[in-house]
């Protein structure tokens, strides 16, 4: 039988429904898991139960008869500490500047309450959100449920690691890089990076093409119902100009999807490789026309787009406070700045290679409706490891950089394009693997069918339960 902390979503609010669970008994049982493992996990920020436990008493009464309960009445949901929640902190996981109280809640959270879900605790991140780490001085290492000796990525990691841990039933994140995807990869969740403008985001960061607010769950049927609430026009942002899709899923039936287990020059472990084909396979055996392509896309490539865009602003923001502020900084972070300043690619350069890397994707979208990719090129990250003398080694070739496994930034380059991570299979390491797919422009529904044929296939993961806190020994959490 399914623990109450591990029912889907979907299956729980139909408990609701019912009246064979009630909300705050589930969120009992979420609080009290939390109990158990947030010791390992490390997966909060913050943890406001006792209002949920009252917020949930409140949606016990609109389940009971002659009530109307809203789509999301009396889940437990667990928001990015990025995204601000009037009245509460926002720090960016980091000391070199004090928190700052918000006075508006991010655009998605409101929906969410409105919607009736609870948010009951808010989620680790690294620092001001730069790696896909998930370690920081303001709150330690967050440990991935599968292996607590390995990372939970990021920079959603704490988003990612409660939905594994069964401390959160949906999640929020933010992706300006691969920070949602990354993360979901590692901790075998699903997590949506919609086109940009379909999630609005309070500028001025929704001003910025490259970022995204969204949905992060235990199944693709979960993420399409949270992304659902999310999605939509809002006249605080002015990006946000593309109407809610309401997401169905469906088969893949005649669907035309690539499946490229190697894009262009990127390194990718042998294990991805072969999880990545196991899709593309059971993918022909559901009945889409699978074929695999090449994408003549280089990592060099994709990292200038990148110094283009953050090699200002952010990074020379972050070494000034270092300046100010010394020994205070995670190293990673640090080493991030440094080398945003330092290999500053000019705006000429960096719109012409963003221009070739979306030419490159429109001609493969072109000649299919979805694209099949890994999400990441390693199977792990080291938990706590801020990689300035260790290396990532993928199929014996260590990477310039950690962050050069990460197969998610183009498609943040290619911002009109949505992109659903799900679960591809296992690596050795008993790390769950991922894969991207990527639909034409604003082809949500596209993306979420290819997305549940996956993970009928596949499984969604949690037929196999992490034994947070019994495999593996304590970690420490204080840096």
């Amino acid at each position: 039988m399914t623990p109450l902390h591990y029912l889907s979503a979907g299956e729980a609010l139909r408990l609701f429904r019912a009246r064979e669970l009630s909300p705050v008994e589930l969120m009992r049982a979420v609080v009290e898991r939390a109990g158990r493992v947030e010791p390992d996990v490390n997966a909060f920020a913050e943890e406001m139960f006792e209002q949920a436990l009252r917020a949930a008493a409140v949606a016990e009464k609109r389940y009971a008869p002659g009530g109307e309960p809203r789509p999301l009445e009396g889940l437990p949901i667990a928001a990015k500490e990025e995204q601000p929640l009037a009245g509460h902190s926002v720090t960016g996981g980091t000391l070199l500047r004090p928190p700052r109280l918000a006075r508006e809640t991010a655009i998605g959270l409101g929906r969410i309450q409105a919607a009736g879900g609870i948010l009951h605790a808010r989620t680790t991140t690294s620092e001001f959100c730069c790696m896909p780490l998930s370690h920081t001085r303001r709150w330690g290492t967050t440990c991935n449920p599968w292996n607590l000796q390995t990372a939970a990525g990021g920079s959603s990691g704490g988003s990612g690691a409660a939905l594994a841990a069964g401390t959160a039933f949906l999640a929020t994140g933010s992706d300006i890089g691969g920070s949602l995807r990354a993360p979901a990869s590692f901790t075998g969740v699903v997590g949506f990076k919609p086109p940009h403008g379909r999630n609005p985001v309070l500028p001025p960061a929704g001003l910025d093409t490259y970022y995204h607010h969204g949905p992060m769950a235990r199944t693709v049927a979960d993420c399409a119902l949270l992304q659902n609430v999310m999605a939509g026009e809002d006249p605080r942002d002015p990006h946000s100009r593309l109407p809610a899709v309401s997401l169905a899923l469906g088969d893949v039936g005649g669907l035309r999807v690539a499946c490229c287990p190697v894009p262009g020059d990127f390194p990718v472990d042998v294990e991805v490789v072969a999880n990545t084909r196991a899709v593309g396979q059971a993918l022909a055996s559901a009945g889409a026309v699978v074929t695999e392509i090449e994408i003549d896309w280089t990592l060099d490539m994709v990292k200038q787009a990148l110094w283009a865009h953050f090699g200002t602003g952010l990074a020379a923001e972050v070494l000034e406070l270092d300046r100010r502020n010394p020994g205070v900084i995670t190293p990673y972070c640090q080493a991030f700045a440094r080398k945003g300043v330092e290999n500053i690619v000019d705006a000429e350069t960096g719109h012409a290679v963003e221009a070739a890397i979306r030419e490159r994707l429109d001609a493969v979208l072109g000649q299919f409706d979805a694209l099949v990719v890994p999400t990441l090129g390693a199977t792990e990250f080291a938990a706590g490891e801020d990689y300035l003398s260790a290396q990532v080694v993928v199929n014996g070739v260590a990477l310039e950089h950690f962050s050069d496994a990460s197969l998610t930034p183009a498609f943040n380059v290619c911002s009109d394009h949505p992109v659903l991570a799900v679960p591809s299979g296992w690596a050795g390491n008993g790390v769950p693997t991922g894969v991207q797919v990527v639909a034409g422009k604003y082809a949500d529904s596209v993306a979420f069918r290819v997305g549940a044929a996956i993970e009928q296939a596949v499984g969604a993961g949690f037929a196999r339960i992490p034994l947070v806190g019994q495999e593996f020994p304590q970690m420490r959490h204080d840096l």
